[in-house]
């Protein structure tokens, strides 16, 4: 493929050459995108089924369990079935779908933890006006203007990326990951790549800063509440956001600012595990143990 500038097909990274570590990958996977599914559903279910959380702090969570569902079923299905059927194939389309739907769940997921730090910023600051401010036609209209933010943004990075000639067809990453992709290009970024990446960090900045800037005066405001009863209900409600706020930017700086390697790598492999994989089954863990209303809903269900 070297004097290539086309490809009808990508080769993904393949686990191994021996059948039974490539069954030990689809299993693997397999526990970890049925508990992915699980965890996110559990979430779903209970904020669907219960009156009690039907405020815009779990319709916004209830949304974040969706992209995390989404995200997770674009890239772990297609590399079980590689491993199950033993081959590394994914069509030029298939990458370009990967590609559009990842970024777009990723993007999304990351306004809607900024607009989470916005809601929590309303409910504790401006606890006055926090129903007029987040009532349901705003959080409708806020979450329709994410999707098509995401969904708009996933259009840019996919077209900048496919739209530059590959001299190689072999991805070595378990799914068509953009800096993996990026690597096979015979000239570099192209022009839209370019621009799409640089306002990405621009507004990545903007959301961690926003994010930041918020809990500084929740905190703040936290500390002037003279109970310890009211501090511990408004801190239960930030801490888990915070947490997967972090984790969610820690693990994709940790994946991205690495230059990704020429050749098959563990450490990449790992690390796209980490940001891909980690946050999506974790989020609704974070959220379940800290927050008394889920738990709460969820032993109900269990129960029933």
């Amino acid at each position: 493929m070297d004097n290539q500038t086309t490809v009808a097909y990508f080769l993904l990274l393949e686990f191994s050459k021996k059948w039974h570590l490539q069954m030990l990958h689809f299993f693997l996977f397999f526990v970890l995108y049925l508990s992915i599914v699980i965890a996110n559903l559990l979430i779903i279910s209970a904020v669907a089924i219960d009156n009690r959380l039907h405020s815009p702090m779990y319709w916004f969570l209830m949304n974040l369990a969706l992209q995390d569902l989404g995200s997770v079923s674009v890239i772990v299905p297609k590399s079980m079935i590689n491993s199950l059927i033993d081959t590394r194939h994914i069509s030029y389309f298939g990458c370009v779908a990967q590609v559009f739907l990842f970024v777009s769940f990723a993007a999304s997921d990351l306004s809607l933890l900024t607009v989470m730090a916005y809601d929590r910023y309303v409910a504790i600051c401006n606890s006055l006006h926090y129903e007029m401010v987040m009532n349901w036609k705003a959080c409708t209209e806020i979450t329709i203007l994410v999707w098509i933010i995401s969904l708009l943004y996933g259009t840019l990075h996919t077209t900048g990326t496919f739209s530059i000639l590959f001299c190689s067809n072999v991805v070595n990453q378990f799914f068509c990951e953009i800096p993996q992709l990026l690597k096979l290009s015979c000239s570099g970024f192209s022009l839209v790549e370019f621009g799409v990446i640089v306002v990405s960090i621009i507004v990545g900045l903007g959301c961690f800063t926003f994010i930041i800037t918020s809990y500084v005066m929740i905190f703040k405001a936290v500390l002037k509440i003279p109970s310890e009863q009211g501090r511990q209900k408004a801190l239960s409600t930030c801490i888990p956001h915070l947490t997967v706020v972090f984790m969610f930017l820690l693990t994709g700086f940790f994946a991205y600012l690495r230059p990704p390697s020429n050749t098959p790598s563990y450490l990449d492999f790992g690390l796209t595990v980490l940001y891909s994989l980690l946050p999506p089954l974790f989020n609704p863990i974070i959220y379940s143990l800290r927050n008394k209303n889920i738990k709460f809903v969820l032993y109900k269900i269990f129960k029933f």
